[in-house]
């Protein structure tokens, strides 16, 4: 029987990282026989069925989507042959599922190709069929009211790409400001993807992206792009906070926990989320509402080799600050090692990102769409401060910086967030540290 790539996840393919058999090895249904880098994770991929191992027909590092032949398998005689597994024909031959129409006004009938413009832009009236595309090329295209039958797709299998929006939506935007009272913008203003010949410069070495570098690029382009960002700036004397975990290292050390000051800030943060429910939501934007979550699961920015993943601490609100500190230990660990599931990456209400451990001050995070905001934590230092007595004293000074979808949260609300994380953090209180 032939082994094919199950669906996993929402994306169509994933790179082969490792292959745990051989030809002639006996596996039992269930066993993981290849593992695949699929959105950020890596997916253990189970024989369908007991059997001996016959030819294997991928090979480590390689790009495979879901139907691939990945390998045979001689089933045992007294297991029946597995039907989960969708036969290539149909995998080959099921159409691109297209995603519920676009709730936004879609370009005008105008925004045709125009002579000067190398990139096809159909007219409506050209419209043709929907072309193949990923679930998450199709979520994009959603979120931002385009129609995939006006784009003409370049990739590989008629197939179209996050660069085909790019500049399908560059194109649009030349054309708006050509109709504008202020004339044509400037011509190379213009969305391309980076072609150029660096050799003939200076020595040049290439590698590829990784596909995980890839999903990250992608997801960071549509975040930014898609996205109205405001950064609000704030600093928090962490005196208190280095008081509390000089007094109570030792015993969380006993009980088999760092006492760092992540701990603490998480804490405080899921006080002042509660108290500001818009920063805890999500924007609906098919059916134009807000959606206000009753959990506090916090995603937390782990740095890998790797690149980017945001495993997700969940209801961090009913966690003491040992469980938290536990926890974190155990899911930057899981990062790191690339032990992380795609359940463990999902369902994150708000996000954190932290760079104290690294260094540098204030920065401006990108949202982590669907959330509609995220923390981004700069590292504690000594800073002359001028206290209540007048007296200048040096204090462990943090940065804090927030992020903020500007459709759903006013300047105003986000003051008061800062201002009340803040003071959580300066008055943290010691009841909470106590084992």
């Amino acid at each position: 029987m032939d082994v094919r790539l199950p669906k996993i996840g929402d994306s169509p393919e994933g790179v082969v990282v490792s292959i745990l058999v051989k030809p002639g090895d006996t596996v039992e249904a269930g066993q993981t026989i290849l593992e695949l880098e699929n959105e950020k994770a890596i997916a253990p991929i189970p024989a369908p069925a007991a059997g001996k191992v016959g030819e294997i027909r991928v090979k480590e590092g390689q790009k495979i989507s879901v139907g691939t032949v990945v390998m045979t398998l001689e089933a045992a005689a007294s297991t029946p042959p597995a039907a989960a597994t969708p036969p290539a024909s149909a995998a080959a031959a099921a159409p691109a599922r297209p995603g519920p129409a676009p709730v936004r006004a879609t370009p005008g009938a105008d925004a045709g190709a125009d002579d000067e413009d190398s990139d096809p832009l159909p007219d409506a009236a050209e419209e043709g069929p929907v072309p193949p595309a990923s679930p998450y090329i199709r979520k994009v295209a959603r979120d931002l009211g385009l129609k995939l039958s006006r784009i003409r797709p370049t990739g590989s299998g008629g197939r179209l790409s996050i660069d085909d929006l790019g500049r399908y939506i560059a194109r649009l935007e030349r054309k708006v400001a050509r109709a504008g009272r202020y004339g044509e913008e400037p011509k190379g203003f213009v969305f391309e993807p980076v072609n150029v010949d660096f050799a003939q410069f200076g020595p040049v070495t290439s590698e590829p992206l990784s596909a995980m570098r890839k999903v990250i690029a992608a997801r960071m382009v549509e975040n930014a792009v898609s996205l109205p960002h405001v950064t609000q700036f704030d600093e928090a004397d962490l005196t208190r906070i280095e008081s509390l975990r000089t007094r109570h290292k030792a015993a969380y050390e006993q009980a088999g926990a760092r006492l760092t000051p992540t701990p603490f800030i998480l804490q405080a943060l899921v006080t002042v989320l509660k108290r500001y429910p818009k920063f805890n939501a999500s924007l609906n934007e098919v059916t134009d509402s807000l959606i206000l979550k009753q959990y506090w699961h916090l995603g937390i920015a782990v740095d890998t080799e790797a690149g980017l993943l945001v495993p997700v601490l969940r209801n961090a609100d009913q966690k003491s600050l040992l469980e938290i500190a536990r926890e974190l230990a155990v899911i930057a660990g899981k990062a790191r090692d690339r032990k992380v599931s795609l359940d463990d990456l999902k369902g994150g209400s708000f996000t954190v990102s932290n760079q104290g451990a690294i260094g540098g001050g204030h920065f401006t995070p990108i949202i982590n769409k669907p959330e509609v905001a995220i923390l981004g934590l700069g590292k504690a230092r000594l800073k002359p401060v001028v206290t209540a007595g007048g007296q200048i004293e040096a204090r462990p000074m943090l940065p804090l910086t927030l992020s903020y979808d500007h459709r759903v949260i006013d300047g105003g609300a986000a003051a008061r967030f800062t201002v009340d994380l803040v003071a959580a953090l300066e008055d943290f209180p010691e009841s909470a540290v106590q084992l």
